[in-house]
């Protein structure tokens, strides 16, 4: 079993365990991808990123000034977001971050896929970014059946998507009989009786449910359903063989 995952936008180097053990497993492909990125003047750059001028000129110089092999932090440390946060690997036991080393993946668009304590460099590359690399009209292409072959060749059976739309697009359509299966967890409040996704609570659950399934060291996807972190429960009545539904009832304000 193997739980894959978003990046963040936002990232930072750290000098702070847990520390970095290897390097990322499509490191030279990553390096093609850098150098299509520097090869970018600025304001190209700044379009493909559609970001603002000042995240322009910071990632604009990470990148002319990148390094892959140097002063690298612990992927799972180096994303700064809601996710990371609720995730909580920097406070982690080292039987728990041992868990999460073999089985949470982390998908990049300029790394492909990475284990949680591979050394990278903050960068800025989203999988849906239009980058034009050789034959690859975007990222998507770029990566093709790799990420999804690369978790078969793990020897797993089972890929527990806890990834955004956009990120979980570079691996399950690429889903085949006699590979590995995907299994989709999702997080939705419940208001009036319809299920809802708000992106904030989304990505602060998805980092709670890989915390909690490391803290309990899961290994058989039979025991996903027992998630029950921050008021949600599992909906049968949605939740099929092919995806988990965990609904949440909001707690409504009381006066008195």
């Amino acid at each position: 079993m193997r739980f894959i995952i978003s990046p963040a936008k936002k990232m930072r180097a750290m000098d702070a365990p847990p520390w970095p053990v290897r390097e990322p497993r499509f490191l030279a492909r990553t390096a093609e991808l850098m150098r299509a990125v520097q090869a970018l003047s600025r304001d190209e750059a700044q379009g493909l990123w559609a970001c603002s001028d000042r995240l322009a000129d910071l990632n604009y110089g990470r990148f002319r000034d990148m390094d892959l092999a140097r002063d690298t932090t612990a992927a799972v440390i180096s994303y700064e977001g809601i996710q990371y946060t609720h995730l909580a690997a920097e406070v982690m036991s080292e039987g728990e971050l041992d868990w999460l080393d073999e089985h949470l993946r982390i998908l990049s668009g300029f790394y492909g896929m990475l284990r949680p304590l591979d050394g990278v460099v903050p960068y800025r590359l989203e999988m849906q970014a239009r980058l034009a690399v050789g034959d690859s009209s975007d990222l998507y292409e770029f990566w093709g059946d790799t990420l999804y072959e690369s978790l078969a060749a793990e020897g797993c059976d089972t890929i527990v998507n806890v990834a955004s739309v956009e990120y979980a697009r570079a691996v399950t359509p690429w889903a085949r009989p006699g590979g590995p299966q995907v299994l989709t967890c999702l997080f939705g409040v419940l208001r009036d009786g319809r299920l809802r996704q708000p992106a904030t609570e989304a990505k602060a659950a998805r980092g709670t449910f890989v915390r909690w399934c490391a803290e309990r060291r899961v290994e058989d996807v039979a025991d996903l359903r027992g998630f029950h972190e921050r008021g949600y429960a599992l909906d049968e009545a949605r939740s099929d063989e092919r995806m988990l539904v965990f609904a949440r009832v909001p707690v409504q304000n009381c006066r008195s």
